[in-house]
């Protein structure tokens, strides 16, 4: 008998949603923005020191025994605030010290207020790929924790890809297998769907596995709540309890599923807990159309008040619509959902009119809609089959108000330019196709219309694409696996930073200006910047190493806009290269609390930096993500824990000469780095 297969090694990287403080956890923003992850409750001897040496020199330059010199050195040396004088007190060393220990010296500058009054598309804004996923894309659980995790962490766009659910059944599971084990003549078939699916379960760890006739996996009878521990479903309005209801999953692989109707009830209750700003549910839809009737009443149940399912002005048709200020959609729910193209046939006919919400939903072959598969680019043994062409109901096409879907076939669609409320999806492999055939097509049209770019569907492990060179090209929506901690979800937690999850464009990117390529939109500069390090404490030590073997470095990374981007041509490696364009490291230490010795790395004639749309990024490597912090001027000290991205164009000044008085800090305990 064979030996059972060795369990797949732990993906560092990926992890479960943390559910105590999840506003804590890096890459949403939050953290940068929440004091508990800005402070520090001890110091180590070293760092002391340094803190103590670095106090005796400044002091003899400003003299802190005075209000006037404490508020030159803010004013000159850290560019904070005034009011900060107060937290120097006497100008002590403990008062100082305790300044630092505090999280009031942040290297990030306080992002200024939003200007809510232009239109949604002239905004980024922070989203999420495949969010019901605790981990990778073919063995992991489906979660409503996965909805709250997010949700607390600043995301203002999630996924739910919806399926057919099954109706309550009697029947155990033996007789299932029973019933599997009947049909001999399908016995050859099965084997052959079976080797790919073992493949998985040898590579992902999954056991027990459903029959491959099974299109994805039975349905969960309970769900956990907040705590972790099991709660029963919510209740059903419908008079009818044995009814089927949707499921929530990756279709065709080994994923497990949950109810849609536990999704919509988490994000009726965290939607708007750590942001007022709307929030976007993009659904791909696998339905019928008797599912998708369900859909629209529990939407409509649970997010009653929240939900658009109307115009802001009813008198208006859907080709009429202008896409509203952001200022007008606070606390509301909007739907991205797929609205089919009127066909050449249809040209005359009447608009559209959405005066009433959504009515019962029937068959419509003008409402027919191909979703596209986010699978491309998959190895043939790895494809899953081709997703179902489901025809969106009327009723559920309705909800799609500001942002409905629209297969994408070319920029210069006919009709497109006059629905103003249209979007296109497009994996990150396309529109770096679009990028380097149409660049200024593309600049334009995001402009003014909505786009939104998804990781590849190669990316099994749910790795990041490189969310800064979308986001360069105009593209509002880029979706991130936020259960993954990589060097994508660190630039989504530099992007929206202390934000409420929607970043206002750069004055050239935005509907208003004239400027016609991403070239000439937003200056650019050359940079020197100098960073020096000083010390760092309780670095986590990871559990394969000890003392002896324990060698820590820090690298730093620039991820600045490359040539080829702004001219249009292709970018080396497709974009997909998350690394910076420019990397330094330090020497290696020995020790979990090292004295880094002020050594100084210099990036010098750094050529097209845009400030508001170049990243500096800090990886602490053979250990957890803890870029130590605690800095003064222009040093950068580091101790854990705490995030390593940060926007350049954050302070004045940054570059012609790069000033970093302080570390960002948030607590962040997923992933390793190799």
């Amino acid at each position: 008998m064979a030996a059972p297969a060795p369990p797949a090694p732990a993906d560092h990287k990926l992890g479960v949603p943390k559910l105590d403080e999840p506003q804590l956890q890096a890459g949403g923003g939050t953290a940068s923005a929440t004091s508990q992850a800005r402070t520090v409750k001890h110091l180590s001897d070293i760092f002391a020191r340094c803190l103590k040496a670095e106090y005796e020199s400044l002091n003899k330059r400003y003299n802190f025994g005075t209000k006037e010199g404490i508020a030159a050195w803010l004013a000159e040396e850290q560019q904070g605030p005034a009011q900060d004088v107060d937290l120097l007190k006497d100008g002590s060393l403990s008062a100082f010290v305790g300044y630092y220990m505090s999280g009031s010296a942040n290297v990030m500058k306080p992002p200024p207020p939003l200007d809510d009054s232009y239109p949604i598309s002239n905004y980024f804004i922070s989203s999420s790929h495949n969010t019901y996923l605790t981990g990778n894309q073919l063995s992991s659980e489906s979660s409503v924790d996965a909805y709250k995790n997010v949700l607390l962490r600043g995301c203002r766009c999630v996924e739910i890809d919806v399926w057919d659910g099954e109706p309550p059944s009697s029947s155990s599971s033996e007789d299932e297998d029973e019933s599997v084990a009947a049909k001999p003549k399908k016995e050859k078939k099965e084997k052959k769907e079976l080797g790919f699916r073992k493949r998985l379960e040898l590579r992902f760890g999954r056991k027990g596995s459903p029959p491959p006739e099974e299109k994805s996996p039975p349905k969960n009878p309970s769900l956990p709540d907040g705590n972790g521990s099991a709660r029963e479903t919510p209740s059903r309005s419908n008079s009818s309890t044995n009814r089927a209801e949707p499921r929530v999953l990756h279709g065709y692989t080994l994923t497990k599923d949950t109810t849609f109707r536990a999704v919509c009830a988490t994000i009726r209750d965290y939607a708007f807990v750590s942001s007022d700003l709307p929030l976007i549910v993009s659904l791909e839809v696998h339905t019928s159309p008797e599912q998708q009737e369900i859909m629209v009443e529990i939407m409509t149940e649970y997010w009653k008040g929240m939900l658009v399912d109307l115009p802001l002005d009813p008198s208006q048709s859907s080709e009429e619509l202008e896409l509203p200020l952001l200022k007008d959609l606070k606390r509301k729910i909007l739907i991205k959902v797929k609205r089919a193209a009127k066909h050449p046939a249809d040209s005359d006919a009447r608009p559209t009119t959405l005066q009433a919400p959504a009515e019962e939903p029937r068959r419509s072959n003008s409402a027919t809609s191909t979703l596209t598969s986010s699978s491309d680019d998959l190895p043939d043994a790895a494809k899953k089959p081709p997703a179902p062409k489901a025809k969106i109901t009327e009723a559920l096409a309705k909800l799609g108000i500001y942002t409905g879907g629209y297969t994408f076939k070319s920029l210069e669609q006919p009709g497109m330019s006059k629905i103003p409320t249209h979007v296109f999806s497009l994996s990150e492999k396309a529109l770096m196709e679009v990028h380097e055939t149409q660049q200024a097509a593309l600049f334009k049209h995001n402009k003014h219309f909505f786009m939104r770019a998804y990781p590849k569907g190669l990316r099994l492990n749910s790795s990041n694409l490189n969310p800064s060179v979308f986001w360069r090209a105009g593209v509002q929506i880029v979706a991130l696996n936020w259960q993954r901690w990589d060097g994508g979800m660190m630039q989504n937690e530099a992007m929206f930073a202390g934000t409420a999850g929607w970043v206002l464009k750069p004055e050239g990117y935005r509907s208003t200006s004239n400027e016609a390529t991403q070239k000439t939109a937003i200056p650019h500069h050359n940079l020197d910047l100098s960073i020096e390090f000083i010390a760092g404490q309780d670095i986590p030590l990871p559990e394969e190493e000890d003392d002896k073997s324990f060698h820590p470095y820090v690298k730093v990374e620039l991820h600045v806009e490359k040539h080829e981007e702004r001219e249009g041509e292709p970018v080396p490696g497709g974009g997909k290269k998350k690394g910076g364009e420019y990397k330094l490291k330090t020497k290696t230490q020995h020790s979990q609390n090292p004295d880094l010795g002020r050594e100084i790395i210099k990036f010098e004639g750094v050529r097209g930096v845009t400030e508001e749309l170049t990243f500096v990024r800090y990886v602490t490597y053979l250990f957890r993500i803890s870029v130590f912090r605690d800095c003064f001027r222009k040093h950068v000290g580091l101790q854990s824990p705490l995030l390593s991205s940060f926007r350049v164009g954050l302070r004045e000044n940054l570059i012609s000469r790069f000033y970093v008085p302080f570390s960002e800090s948030c607590v962040c305990e997923l992933g390793w780095f190799p």
